[in-house]
C-alpha cells in the first residue's frame, strides 16, 4: 500500500471513531475493518491496532473497553455533551439569530459530537418555540464592529426603525451615523453596540440588528477617556431594556417576597436595608426612563419608589398619562 493510502486509512479510522463512537457505542478492530471497506480500503487487526496507537501518539483520546461487547471509542472531546446542549440552547434562544442561521450553527455543533449524541442535540432543539429574526445582516455587522475595535477604527452606518408595514426604515432620512465602537453586549436576547458619539459627547448604545450599510472607516476611534472607568455590568444593571434615561440614585422599598427579583436585576452585591419584618429598602443607580417605570409598575404593590421626590413625581406623571389614555 502506498504511503499516501496509509495516511488516508488512518484519517478514515480517526473520522469513524469521532463520528460513530462514544462511551456507549464502540467499534472492534473487525468493525473498523468492515467500515474501511466502505471507503475502498481494508486492514487486518494488527494494522488497525498499529494505526490506533499512532493516533494515540498524535493526541487523540482513544479508549478501549474489554469484554465480549468491548471495543474502541473516542474519549475526551473538545466539548462534552452538556456543554453542546448549553450552546444549542443559546443559539436557539437568541432572537437575533435567524432560523436559517440557527439550523446551520446547530448542525455544526452536532458535528462536534458522535452521531448518537448528535441525536440528543436534535431532540433538545425542538422543545423551543421562540421568535427569530429574519435579518441576517447582523452577522456582517458584528464582524465589522469587532474588526473596527481590533483595528482601532470608527464605524459608519444607517440606523433603522420598524414601520407598521413590518419593514426596517432608516432613521433621519438615511443619515449616516459615525461612532467609535468600544464594546458589544447581549441584553434581553439582543446584541447591542456600546460606542462613543462625538457629536453628543457621550456613550450610547445601538441595536446591532437595526444597523444597515455598516462599514469600517479610516478614522481612529476616539472617546477612550469615557471608557476608562466604564463598567459594562453596572451599565446593564441600571439600564432597563437598553433604553436610555437620566442616571439617578433611587431608593426602592420592597416586600420581602421580591428579594429574588431585586437581586436578579441589580446583583447579589446590592445592600439590603431591612425596614421591618416584611419589607426592605435598596439604594440603586438606575437610568430613569419609561422602561424603568414600566418595570416598577409590572411588579405591582410589592415595590414602590420612595426617593428622590422628583423621580416619584415623574413616576406619578407616567402613571397619570396611562390612566388618561384608558
Amino acid at each position: 500500500m502506498a504511503v499516501s493510502a496509509v495516511k488516508l486509512r488512518m484519517l478514515y479510522i480517526m473520522k469513524m471513531l469521532l463520528d460513530k463512537t462514544d462511551e456507549k457505542h464502540m467499534m472492534s478492530a473487525a468493525d473498523i475493518d468492515k467500515a474501511l471497506h466502505d471507503y475502498g480500503m481494508s486492514a487486518d487487526r494488527k494494522t488497525v491496532y498499529s494505526d490506533i496507537e499512532t493516533l494515540r501518539e498524535f493526541g487523540l483520546d482513544i479508549l478501549q473497553a474489554k469484554g465480549a461487547n468491548g471495543g474502541y471509542y473516542a474519549g475526551h472531546r473538545e466539548f462534552e455533551l452538556p456543554e453542546l446542549k448549553l450552546l444549542v440552547d443559546t443559539v436557539q434562544a437568541s432572537k437575533f439569530i435567524s432560523r436559517k442561521k440557527s439550523e446551520e450553527l446547530i448542525q455544526k455543533l452536532e458535528s462536534l459530537a458522535s452521531e448518537y449524541e448528535a441525536r440528543q442535540l436534535q431532540r433538545h432543539v425542538f422543545i423551543y418555540n421562540r421568535p427569530k429574526t429574519g435579518n441576517e445582516t447582523i452577522y456582517y455587522n458584528v464582524d465589522q464592529i469587532h474588526t473596527a475595535i481590533l483595528e482601532n477604527r470608527q464605524i459608519q452606518y444607517q440606523y433603522a426603525e420598524w414601520t407598521v408595514q413590518k419593514k426596517l426604515k432608516p432613521r433621519k432620512e438615511g443619515a449616516l451615523y459615525t461612532v467609535s465602537p468600544w464594546a458589544v453586549t447581549w441584553d434581553d436576547a439582543n446584541y447591542y453596540l456600546i460606542a462613543y458619539d462625538k457629536d453628543a459627547d457621550c456613550i450610547k448604545h445601538y441595536r446591532v440588528d437595526k444597523m444597515q450599510q455598516t462599514h469600517v472607516t479610516r478614522q481612529e476611534r476616539i472617546g477612550k477617556e469615557k471608557f476608562l472607568d466604564f463598567d459594562l455590568v453596572e451599565f446593564s444593571k441600571k439600564t432597563f431594556a437598553m433604553y436610555g434615561g437620566h442616571d439617578e440614585e433611587v431608593t426602592l422599598q420592597c416586600g420581602n417576597e421580591i428579594i429574588g427579583v431585586i437581586l436578579d436585576r441589580f446583583g447579589t452585591d446590592t445592600m439590603i436595608v431591612p425596614v421591618d419584618g416584611r419589607q426592605f429598602r435598596v439604594h440603586v443607580l438606575v437610568a430613569v426612563s419609561q422602561q424603568f417605570f414600566g418595570w416598577v409598575t409590572g411588579i405591582g404593590d410589592k415595590l414602590r419608589i420612595v426617593g428622590p421626590e422628583h423621580v416619584r413625581k415623574e413616576y406619578k406623571e407616567y402613571l397619570l398619562k396611562i390612566i388618561q389614555g384608558c
